[in-house]
């Protein structure tokens, strides 16, 4: 390794993946849940930085970087690491930095889409010859939400979260995003779950603001109340958005706990943001936008 190779430093971003909604619509034998999800992907999130070194190693810092510990093999970030360096035969290491600003098991894809952006990363880095449908199976193994996070655009999922399907960009808004506090773990909120399968619907494109709102409204989060009974907090969450000024939706990300709301601009979900902060000092609130552009 030359000196110049050891200095080289691939960062990517890790955006936030936020459920605008989220249908169960059935159950595979195996135990794996089928869903209807329009994700998104918000400028918020977490990054990825890596450069050559002897060995695959990983360091964390970040707002919640002391939720997570660097040396856990069950780490997703280390988890895509190796099995890429294992897949392409690499025998040269890695040095991994994870910037996480997201919280942890928080329902916004934390651990996919740094699992994404580690994929995204290494392929730059190792100079891979792969394409985008062979990194999705990858990730696949990884996680169900894998694929849609190495995608990186707003898109329907469906299956368990393997079929992901472009959609038309939808029109531009705001988000907050609020978090109560503690973690939420999918297992545990899909044993609450006790509701029937929702039908599976195509979306349909909307053009205004107004129109994407009525047809968010239309649909909803099949887990929201599962969710509620494994952390209370999150009804708590949801009526402080859904009573802040300008705001026309608030639901529940994916398993929880993180909550969103939709404002039609960021003067409004900034002004919402700051409120729902200072009132509520021990939440984790930010005010964001969805990303317009694929991510490379």
């Amino acid at each position: 390794m030359t000196a110049e190779d050891s200095n080289r430093i691939i960062t990517i971003d890790a955006p936030a993946k936020i459920n605008l909604f989220l249908q169960i619509t059935g159950k595979r034998t195996d135990g794996y849940h089928l869903l209807e999800s329009l994700a998104v992907f918000t400028e918020s999130g977490d990054r990825v930085s890596v450069q050559p070194s002897d060995k695959i190693s990983l360091s964390i810092s970040g707002p919640f970087s002391n939720d997570l510990a660097a040396n856990d093999p069950d780490n997703l970030v280390l988890r895509a690491a190796n099995l890429l360096a294992r897949t392409f035969d690499r025998r040269d290491g890695v040095e991994i930095h994870l910037e996480k600003n997201l919280p942890v098991s928080s329902g916004i894809g934390g651990g996919s889409t740094d699992a994404a952006a580690t994929l995204r990363a290494l392929v730059k880095i190792w100079n891979l010859d792969t394409d985008a449908i062979r990194l999705a199976e990858i990730g696949l193994s990884l996680g169900a939400d894998v694929p849609v996070c190495l995608y990186g655009d707003t898109a329907l999922m469906s299956g368990i979260g393997e079929t992901v399907e472009p959609v038309c960009r939808l029109p531009h808004c705001a988000l907050v995003l609020v978090n109560a506090g503690g973690s939420v773990p999918t297992p545990q909120v899909f044993a609450q779950w006790a509701g029937d399968f929702s039908p599976s619907r195509p979306w349909r494109g909307t053009r205004s603001y107004n129109e994407f709102i009525a047809a968010l409204a239309a649909r909803r989060n099949d887990l929201s109340d599962a969710a509620i009974i494994v952390a209370p907090s999150i009804g708590e969450a949801l009526d402080c958005l859904g009573k802040s000024a300008g705001c026309d939706l608030a639901r529940l990300s994916g398993s929880g706990g993180t909550c969103f709301g939709i404002y039609r601009d960021m003067a409004a979900a900034r002004s919402a943001a700051a409120e729902l902060s200072e009132r509520n000092p021990d939440w984790w609130v930010v005010a964001t936008e969805v990303r317009d552009a694929k991510v490379p």
